[in-house]
């Protein structure tokens, strides 16, 4: 589908957003840990309740919606499949940060998931986080690195995964429901994003 230069109408109770891809194909220079107390920890086949708190804690701002509405049975499916791996971000013995690898498809890496909670934007977590995300995913037998990231996500996202060194490659636009709208996200949620019902 192409759509037309100009503006284009959004129904009411959806939302748009401008997603885009970014990928490297060999390992960045390596960059320094910022100072702090993080740890990473892999967490093998994850508790549903543990993945949903954890997601909607780091994601809910930024309207991480799609695994929310997903069921027990299809998140299970999803998070727990061969190839798929989930870490956390560990502060004071509290999990606060998200990674989520996709190793499935020969020679690539997706990086699903990344975030840390609000408490953390600024402190240099996301650094340590991306610098371990690369580490593992290099590690790996792979020849490119893959993220995607949208206009409803921090106004420095696009900027820091090209600090780390991904380059744009494509851009979509996702419309879907409004999440806060259905019960699937706070009706507080994304201030940033109005809701237009």
């Amino acid at each position: 589908m192409i759509i037309p230069d100009g503006y284009s109408d959004i129904p009411a109770g959806k939302i748009a957003a401008v997603v885009t891809h970014l990928e490297m194909t060999a390992p960045p220079a390596r960059r320094d840990d910022p100072p702090g107390a993080w740890s990473l920890r892999k967490v093998d086949a994850p508790a549903l309740h543990w993945y949903r708190d954890l997601h909607r804690r780091v994601g809910e701002e930024w309207l991480w919606f799609s695994r929310a509405r997903l069921n027990d049975a299809e998140l299970a499916a999803i998070i727990h499949a061969a190839g798929i791996e989930v870490y956390a971000l560990v502060v004071d013995g509290r999990d606060e940060g998200l990674l989520k690898l996709d190793f499935r498809e020969a020679g690539q890496c997706e990086l699903v998931y990344f975030g840390v909670t609000g408490s953390l934007i600024g402190t240099g977590a996301a650094r340590f986080l991306m610098n371990r995300a690369l580490e593992i995913a290099w590690s790996r037998d792979v020849r490119r690195v893959w993220v995607h990231t949208c206009t409803f996500d921090h106004p420095s996202a696009v900027a820091f995964y090209q600090r780390s060194g991904f380059r744009a490659f494509r851009r979509q636009i996702e419309v879907a429901d409004d999440p806060r709208l259905d019960g699937t996200a706070s009706p507080t949620a994304a201030r940033h994003v109005p809701i237009i019902e």
